[in-house]
């Protein structure tokens, strides 16, 4: 739930369901991105929880819970968890060794739920995962879904909202922050903000890496490739480092929630394209950020882009809300046929093509019906996304 400014409502609340997932035994991580809200949805579930469980909270940016939660002995986590039966612990990847002291705690005490969050997996991913193999559940907060924000929205039918806001949502994305604020002046400035001293901080803080500029500059060159496959070889010449590096500064950025990638579709014919990948955004807005670029949809030549890009995160975002699991990827030809997003399930395969303007048209390559029959084929423009994404219950079976 959050407060929003510029439409009649009072909270906005979030398709993800953490009731559920919270279980006496077992340990729930939720991720996300810094700022995409994973506080306000903790300090929500637990006030609207407290009558009917015993909560403690931890911070883990507090030095002394840093502390106390690093030790591995019963007998000393024990009194900060005595008489609850949910301890929770924002930011809790600042905490060493905090995996094997929730292991000891689900072993320990059977009675007693656990809730962690963390704004980068690579720090917290690295701590809990062996240790709380069996014992965990994961869940990923994305910033807000569009359908999220027009759900919410009570004073104008959804498809009139989806009409008036889609330019907004383009240019300055679905941050809450960004969302929730008065104006555009204000949504470009949370977002400079993101990119100058929040973007990075985890890669900085947790990985050694040193080089923010150059991390800068691998994201500005992603932005502007969006749609297209990723030539490490290339990347690293324009930076001036190695092949290596390029993918571990990826790595980084995609463990951070900034980036997410989608691999080549292939059966092995000779003719597709499956050892590249192609980068996306978490945040339309974060990507108009980092190339500086807030101008007008009517005064840009990358609509085409920013539109994929949203396509493509919003169907992940309804993916991973729904609970249904595909696997994603995109598809091309060295004869440049191509499709935005392919998806497989049980081996069924969904085929995705995302047009900005209604009056284009869309056909699968003829190389796709040859060897994949005619599969299921959405075109997704800006006139029908309500129908994929904002209606009740939409989620493409």
């Amino acid at each position: 739930k959050f407060p929003s400014a510029w439409y009649t409502i009072i909270m906005i609340e979030r398709s993800i369901e953490l009731e559920k997932h919270i279980k006496n035994g077992r340990t729930l991580i939720l991720y996300g991105a810094r700022r995409t809200g994973k506080t306000t949805l903790i300090d929500n579930y637990v006030a609207d929880n407290q009558a009917k469980r015993k909560i403690v909270k931890y911070n883990g940016d507090n030095l002394s819970v840093q502390t106390n939660f690093s030790v591995n002995d019963i007998s000393l986590l024990s009194q900060y968890v005595d008489g609850y039966d949910l301890l929770v612990i924002d930011e809790a990847q600042n905490i060493d060794n905090i995996g094997k002291s929730l292991k000891i705690l689900n072993d320990e005490r059977k009675n007693l739920a656990v809730l962690v969050s963390g704004s980068s997996s690579f720090e917290l991913k690295g701590q809990v995962g062996e240790p709380l193999v069996g014992r965990k559940t994961t869940l990923f907060l994305y910033p807000f879904s569009a359908y999220e924000v027009i759900d919410s929205i009570k004073d104008e039918p959804a498809i009139v909202a989806w009409k008036r806001l889609q330019e907004q949502f383009l240019i300055y994305g679905l941050y809450p922050d960004s969302i929730t604020a008065n104006n555009n002046n204000e949504r470009s400035q949370f977002l400079a903000e993101m990119v100058d001293s929040l973007l990075l901080k985890d890669i900085l803080a947790f990985q050694e890496v040193r080089a923010s500029d150059v991390l800068l500059k691998l994201l500005r060159l992603l932005a502007f490739q969006i749609g297209g496959e990723v030539s490490m070889e290339e990347l690293g010449k324009t930076l001036g480092i190695s092949k290596n590096t390029v993918n571990r500064y990826l790595d980084l950025l995609e463990q951070a929630f900034i980036i997410f990638r989608l691999n080549g579709f292939s059966r092995n014919l000779r003719s597709e394209i499956n050892k590249k990948s192609k980068y996306y955004f978490y945040d339309v807005g974060v990507r108009n950020a980092i190339i500086n670029n807030f101008n007008a949809l009517d005064m840009r030549n990358d609509i085409g882009q920013l539109w994929e890009n949203f396509v493509v995160v919003e169907r992940k975002k309804q993916l991973s809300y729904s609970g249904k699991k595909r696997n994603q990827y995109f598809w091309r030809t060295w004869e440049k046929q191509e499709i935005d997003l392919v998806e497989e399930k049980d081996g069924k395969l969904f085929v995705f093509e995302a047009k900005w303007n209604p009056n284009k048209e869309s056909q699968l390559p003829k190389q796709w019906i040859q060897e994949y029959g005619d599969t299921q084929f959405s075109v997704i423009n800006k006139d029908n996304f309500y129908d994929y994404f904002l209606s009740e219950g939409t989620t493409n079976e």
